[in-house]
């Protein structure tokens, strides 16, 4: 294959808006296409060497697999060892545990499966994820480990007919994408099923030049110049990922792969030195920028002054040219480095950085460096447990082992005996105030029936309550309440007033006293890291919300239930009051964290807004 110095340039094009995007540069605010603009170079360049080894007659598998070996695991592992005594040192054992278990998913090319799972790319605590951004290596990985299989399977058809095959495929996986960012994001984002026809699109092209080669045409060239750049400056982290929206800077791609012949405008543009020396180093750039950014955050408590974030980018960039001569270079070299060493080399990386990666995982973030701040128990087993030992009549048996599962309804009661007098109805945000009613009204029957979901009448997950609530001839008093700021959105607030008014009026008919619940301040903190954090500082800066945050969260869903409250004559009582004070609302209070999630209370949590909640109750019965 020809080398290329324009595509050099295109790869620092790409690789240049990434780093200033992920550095906070809201200029750069659609950099993360420079992604993009990668699939399909890498599929053009790989597609390419397939096409020529296969019509040669001398393609091999092993020839193949050992070239993506030395191209990209060395200056990767080098990397995530770089990684691991900044996260030992720095990391507190959420953080760690999630840290270990990217080292397993990346050694085997499934960084982007984990990170789907855990949460999306744009999510505030990304930037807790120093290696969050080796999921676009795991959808290249797998895509080579899958292509050239394909082309073997289908290359007796003819170049037409594999050519018309990929065109499909990438067709399909467009659509797709178009599917998956109205239903599944995060889904979409992440998995190859969803980014394969960019790198098809590359595939495309390969065959394009292969038939007629490269053509001199700077109008669309200079087109698909302004295309990419288009997107750099205008896309942001709102726009559909990836989708039609993709098409912008991947047809811009295209089109100067296609036609910035050598000598044309935009080829000479993108083939000056500086771009084609950047474009060079690229990859290790790539590896580099994300970890300076997210450890630089973890360790100064999430600055992000600008001064900081360019310093940083420009390190990178040094640091990629030193990983590049020393670490990249050599190992691309087959007179120095035989295929034997690479694949050993490969080897032992793959069962050193998963057995650290495993270790770190079961020791829940090696946590044993460090100890308690602070009391409190975090994670939910804890909280169930505590039910299970103490509290009656639970369904299903054994709430500790059942309730992580939310695969069905769960009912617990204070007493073995009678009908309850008091009950919670909701999703977890009911069922984390039970603990605290029920320890504080030892002469009141407490139970709860909850679900993950919106406790709306119409609500197929809900319907078995309202069929017992319907057999019960007394009054009894029903707490209403759920997760208000993570069910209820701008989008939906209508249903929401539909969903509770009803539910409201269907429980005033059967005579039944209803009090709505608020809910309590939601932090972006996890419980685990603030019961660790080194220091008072730690404490103050990740585990408090402003009062002006929760006040945005209560505006979601609080003037709906104010009014659905004046509207039926009942009470309304809100719970954050004893966890905020004039400016902050506390994770820990006194010494003591109150939280077991960054949502759910914990024991003591529950126990001190239960004892409020069940004296404002007090209050209006008498």
């Amino acid at each position: 294959m020809n080398y290329r110095s324009e595509i050099d340039g295109l790869r620092a094009l790409a690789v240049i808006p990434v780093i200033l995007f992920h550095a906070g540069f809201e200029l750069f605010s659609g950099g993360f296409v420079g992604v993009d603009v990668f699939f399909v170079i890498s599929g053009y360049l790989i597609t390419t060497i397939l096409i020529e080894d296969m019509q040669n007659k001398r393609f091999s598998i092993i020839n193949f697999y050992e070239r993506r070996a030395r191209r990209i695991l060395p200056a990767l592992f080098f990397v995530m060892l770089i990684c691991i005594p900044f996260a030992w040192m720095w990391m507190l054992p959420t953080q760690m545990k999630n840290f270990s278990q990217s080292l397993v998913a990346i050694s085997f090319f499934a960084s982007n499966i984990l990170f789907w799972k855990e949460s999306g790319y744009f999510d505030v605590d990304a930037k807790e994820k120093p290696l969050l951004h080796t999921w676009s290596l795991a959808v290249e990985e797998q895509y080579y480990l899958l292509f050239p299989i394909f082309l073997i399977l289908v290359w007796r058809f003819g170049k037409n007919k594999v050519f018309w095959m990929i065109f499909v495929m990438a067709a399909v996986s467009l659509m797709l994408s178009e599917w998956g960012w109205r239903n599944k994001p995060d889904a979409n984002y992440y998995l190859v099923v969803t980014r394969a026809w960019e790198l098809l699109a590359g595939s495309i092209v390969a065959f394009m030049i292969h038939r007629r080669g490269v053509k001199n045409n700077n109008t669309l060239a200079l087109i698909g110049l302004a295309a990419i750049i288009f997107s750099i400056f205008t896309y942001d982290k709102n726009t559909p990922f990836p989708s039609a929206y993709s098409l912008v800077p991947v047809l811009g791609t295209i089109m100067i792969v296609l036609y910035a012949k050598k000598n044309s405008l935009v080829a000479d543009l993108l083939s000056t030195k500086v771009m084609v020396n950047i474009g060079l180093i690229s990859y290790s750039a790539y590896l580099w920028h994300f970890p300076l950014i997210s450890f630089a955050k973890i360790k100064l408590l999430n600055s992000n002054s600008v001064f900081l974030m360019l310093s940083l980018s420009i390190v990178s960039i040094i640091i990629a040219f030193i990983s590049w001569k020393y670490i990249e270079k050599p190992f691309r070299n087959r007179e120095r480095i035989s295929r034997k060493i690479i694949f050993f080399f490969s080897l032992v990386g793959l069962l050193v950085f998963s057995v650290f990666g495993l270790l770190g995982h079961f020791s829940e973030g090696f946590r044993d460096r460090f100890s308690a701040l602070v009391d409190g128990d975090t994670g939910h087993v804890l909280y169930y447990k505590y039910i299970d030992e103490k509290y009656f009549d639970c369904e299903p048996k054994s709430i500790a082992s059942k309730a992580l599962l939310w695969n069905e309804f769960l009912r617990c009661k204070q007493s073995k005996e009678g009908e309850f007098d008091w009950l919670l109805i909701g999703d977890s945000h009911a069922e984390h105030l039970f603990l605290g009613l029920a320890d504080e009204n030892s002469n009141t029957n407490i139970a709860y029936y909850i679900f993950g979901s919106a406790p709306y009448l119409g609500n197929k997950d809900f319907q078995n309550i309202f069929k017992v609530l319907a057999d019960i001839k007394d009054s009894k008093k029903i707490l209403l309440t759920m997760h208000y700021n993570h069910k209820v959105s701008k989008d939906n607030v209508d249903s929401f007033e539909v969903g509770y008014r009803n539910t409201i009026k269907y429980l005033h008919n059967l005579g039944h006293q209803v009090i709505l619940v608020g809910s309590v301040p939601e932090h972006l903190a996890n419980a685990e890291n603030c019961k660790y954090a080194r220091n008072s500082i730690e404490v103050n800066n990740f585990c408090s919300t402003s009062v002006q945050d929760f006040k945005l969260q209560k505006n979601k869903y609080e003037p709906t239930i104010r009014e659905l409250s004046l509207e039926f004559d009942i009470p309304f009582i809100s719970i954050y009051e004893p966890l905020c004070d004039s400016s902050r609302c506390n994770m820990i209070i006194d010494g003591t964290l109150l939280y077991r999630h960054n949502s759910h209370l914990n024991i003591p949590g529950s126990i001190l807004i239960g004892r409020y909640l069940t004296q404002k109750i007090r209050e209006i019965e008498y």
